[in-house]
């Protein structure tokens, strides 16, 4: 009886043994979709809104772009590395060895703020891209002129400013690009530089991939505050605190064009960075 009941102990180890791969599946289900949460919004805050984000809901594989920032005057972080998004020919900072920063605008509709906005580039010799929409090139086409004429480029923000994470369609993803296009020539009579950045910094790999085939380069930002409220516009004390202490070699800095603020202090804002031994150059050098 007492070896019976070894042998049924012995039974009862083995079994105990044998791997429960429907556990493990489980397991190792959960730690992916803890990692994959967590690349999404556990360590970075989306400078545009100044929260912790969540991917896009609704989009496989969706992102919103997002940065954590170090020590001050150093590059931050993205939620994607710069060896990742080269393989799109996507960009979101510049040579951390280089005192040089690319100015950007975002520029959605007109308000009156573009005019001294050109107005301090111009003083400053100050090269910029400013990314449109479909309705500004409807509604001030005379701007989009002068900034062509000014020596400055202008990049593709989509038609429609729509979430381009949520578009599979290639047709659909050309479609919102070519419009820009178009419209830019009959305005300007010369072609757009094949500049794009994502609507509210929200993308997918298959996006990219598909802006690349366009022959476009994807620029996302490294240095950004919340300046797009209409009523809600920053002070310049704290515009020159983010603006002044998170900037950063090969800082690609995006700002919008709607901003009162902005309009307001860039001409001592580019004074200021001039005094800290910054450089502007184009996005040409990507």
């Amino acid at each position: 009886m007492k070896i019976l009941k070894n042998l049924e102990n012995m039974k009862h180890i083995k079994i105990q043994k044998k791997p429960n791969f429907r556990k493990l599946a489980l397991l190792a289900l959960l730690l992916s979709a803890a990692f994959l949460t967590g690349r999404g919004a556990a360590y970075v805050k989306y400078e545009k809104l100044d929260e912790w984000i969540v991917p896009a809901s609704g989009s496989a594989g969706a992102e919103n772009w997002g940065l954590g920032f170090g020590q001050e005057g150093t590059q931050p972080t993205g939620n994607a590395s710069v060896e990742e998004l080269q393989k799109y020919d996507a960009h979101y900072v510049g040579n951390s060895q280089e005192k040089v920063i690319y100015l950007t605008f975002d520029a959605g509709f007109e308000n009156g703020n573009t005019q001294p906005i050109l107005d301090a580039l111009k003083k400053h010799q100050v090269p910029a891209t400013f990314f449109v929409v479909g309705h500004y090139l409807e509604s001030a086409p005379e701007l989009v002129k002068q900034m062509v004429a000014d020596g400055h480029f202008v990049g593709n923000h989509t038609y429609h400013h729509l979430d381009m994470s949520s578009i599979s369609s290639k047709e659909s993803f050309e479609k919102e690009m070519r419009d820009v296009e178009t419209k830019f020539k009959e305005i300007t009579g010369t072609e757009m530089a094949r500049f794009y950045r994502p609507p509210q910094g929200k993308y997918s790999t298959k996006n990219l991939a598909m802006a690349k085939e366009l022959g476009y380069d994807t620029f996302f930002w490294s240095l950004a505050y919340v300046d797009w409220y209409q009523d809600k516009q920053p002070t310049k004390e704290e515009a020159f605190k983010k603006l002044l202490g998170r900037i950063h070699p090969g800082a690609i800095v995006l700002l919008h064009s709607t901003s009162q603020t902005n309009g307001e202090i860039l001409d001592e804002l580019l004074t200021k960075w001039e005094e800290m031994g910054y450089t502007f150059r184009t996005l040409e050098d990507f």
